[in-house]
C-alpha cells in the first residue's frame, strides 16, 4: 500500500515505509556502518508474523531502509522474530575481519492461553560478515533449557562478552506472575549453560521484558521492562515501564537487586523497549521505541501506511551521581538551526514543527504556550495538552520530568 498522506512523514525519526514497527533490535555498529534493527509487521493494519526489518547509516543521521531481511522461516519462529540483540566478535569472521551475530526469540504458538501454556520460545542465533548477508538460523536454547519455574513467556536475548565469556540475559515472567531476569554464560556464544537468575527483593511486575546490561565507568546497570506496576502520581505513568537497577556489586555477582531503586529511563508519554551498544568510539548509545504494547491506538491519519517510530540515538553516560544521563548524540547537532534565546518578559514564536528546549538557570514557575506546552512548578517539569491531537485524544496534564537546568526535550 503506498502512503497517501505524507504531512506526518518524520524528518529524522526511523520509521518505517509501510506497516508496524516496534522494539529496537540488534543495535550495532559493524566496519563502520551503524545497523538498527526492529520489530516489523508490514502487513499493519491486517494483522501478520512480525520479522525484523533494517535501517543502516554511516552517522546516526542519514538512514537507508534496508527492508526487512529476518522473517520467519523454520518451525521454531513460526508464529514470529520476536525481539533481540547483536554482538559484534572482532575477528570472528572466515577473513579475520569482525563477525556480526544476531540473537532473537522465535514465537512458536499452540492451543492455550499463550502465557503458562500454549507457547514455545526459542533463542536463535544468525550471523553475518557485512550486516547485510545472513547466514541459517541456529537454535540455541528451547523451553527444556530454561528453569522450570518459568511461565511461557521467556524472551528477547541480550548478550555481551566480559572478561573473556559471553553472557545473555534473557526477561521471564514466573509461574506466580512474578517477573525476573535469567542468566546464561558461555566460552563461545552458541552453547549455553544456566547461571542463574536477577529478581527483585518483593515482586515488582508480573513481567521483565527487554533486558539489558549497561557497563559504564566500572558500574554496572540492568535494563528492564517490568509490566504491571501500578500508576503513581509522579512515576510509572506509562502503560508498562522501561528503567534501571544500578548494581553496586557487578551483573555477574547480583541474585537480588532493591525494587526501590528501580529508576525510570524516559517519563515520556511513549517510550518502551530501549536498546544499548556501544559504538567504535566507546561510546553507550540507546534507541527506544516511541510507542508502547498493549495500548489501544485505535485512530490514525486517513492514509497513514505506517505506525511508529524510533527515538533518537541518545549517548548515556554516568553523572556525579551514579545515575545515568541521557543527551542526543553529537551528530544530530548539524541538524539544528540557529539559537533563539527567549526572554521570559518579551517571549518568541518558535518553529511550528519542532524545536528544541533548553531551560538555563531557571527559578520559581515557568509557563511555556498557551494551549499545548510545559509548565514547571515544584522543581517538576508538567506538559499540558488542551486540544485533541490529530491521532485522537486530549491528555491530561501528568508529570513530566525533573526541572533541570540545561535539560533538553527531544523533539516529537
Amino acid at each position: 500500500m503506498t502512503p497517501t498522506n505524507d504531512r506526518w512523514t518524520t524528518n529524522f525519526h526511523l520509521a518505517p515505509r509501510q506497516g508496524w514497527l516496534n522494539d529496537p533490535n540488534g543495535l550495532c555498529q559493524l566496519h563502520g556502518t551503524y545497523h538498527v534493527f526492529y520489530q516489523a509487521d508490514p502487513t499493519w493494519p491486517a494483522p501478520g508474523k512480525k520479522g525484523w526489518g533494517h535501517f543502516a547509516s554511516r552517522d546516526l543521521v542519514r538512514w537507508e531502509d534496508l527492508g526487512e531481511p529476518l522473517v520467519p522461516s523454520i518451525p521454531e519462529d513460526a508464529d514470529g522474530v520476536y525481539s533481540g540483540s547483536a554482538l559484534v566478535v572482532p575477528g570472528g569472521a572466515p577473513d579475520g575481519s569482525d563477525l556480526l551475530r544476531l540473537y532473537y526469540t522465535g514465537n512458536v504458538k499452540y492451543e492455550g492461553d499463550h502465557v503458562h501454556t500454549g507457547r514455545d520460545a526459542n533463542q536463535i542465533m544468525i550471523t553475518s560478515e557485512d550486516g547485510i548477508s545472513l547466514s541459517e538460523k541456529e537454535v540455541l536454547l528451547r523451553p527444556e533449557d530454561y528453569p522450570s519455574d518459568l511461565t511461557r513467556h521467556v524472551r528477547d536475548p541480550k548478550v555481551w562478552v566480559q572478561d573473556g565469556h559471553y553472557y545473555m540475559v534473557l526477561g521471564a515472567r514466573r509461574s506466580d506472575d512474578v517477573g525476573d531476569v535469567i542468566l546464561y554464560e558461555s566460552s563461545d556464544a552458541v552453547a549455553w549453560t544456566y547461571r542463574g537468575r536477577i529478581e527483585s527483593a518483593h515482586p515488582f511486575g508480573y513481567m521483565w521484558e527487554c533486558p539489558n546490561v549497561i557497563q559504564l565507568d566500572g558500574r554496572d546497570y540492568l535494563v528492564v521492562c517490568p509490566q504491571g506496576l501500578p500508576s503513581e502520581q509522579t512515576r510509572w505513568q506509562n502503560l508498562y515501564q522501561a528503567g534501571y537497577f544500578p548494581l553496586p556489586q557487578g551483573v555477574l555477582e547480583t541474585e537480588r537487586v532493591d525494587e526501590a531503586s528501580f529508576v525510570e529511563l524516559d517519563w515520556g508519554f511513549d517510550f518502551y523497549a530501549p536498546q544499548v551498544f556501544e559504538d567504535e568510539k566507546g561510546r553507550c548509545i540507546l534507541i527506544g521505541w516511541m510507542g508502547m504494547p498493549d495500548a489501544e491506538y485505535t485512530s490514525a491519519p486517513e492514509g497513514l501506511a505506517w505506525c511508529h517510530c524510533l527515538t533518537v540515538p541518545r549517548e548515556v553516560t554516568v553523572g556525579e551521581d551514579g545515575l545515568l544521563c541521557q543527551w542526543p548524540v553529537a551528530e544530530i547537532d548539524g541538524l539544528r538551526g540557529f539559537a533563539q534565546p527567549v526572554s521570559p518578559t518579551a517571549g518568541a514564536i518558535l518553529p511550528h514543527h519542532h524545536a528544541d528546549i533548553e531551560l538555563v538557570g531557571i527559578e520559581g514557575d515557568l509557563e511555556m504556550g498557551a494551549e499545548n506546552g510545559i509548565c514547571g512548578r515544584e522543581g517538576r517539569l508538567w506538559p499540558h495538552r488542551t486540544r485533541a491531537s490529530a491521532f485522537g485524544g486530549a491528555r491530561a496534564p501528568r508529570a513530566g520530568g525533573r526541572l533541570r537546568r540545561g535539560g533538553l526535550r527531544e523533539p516529537r
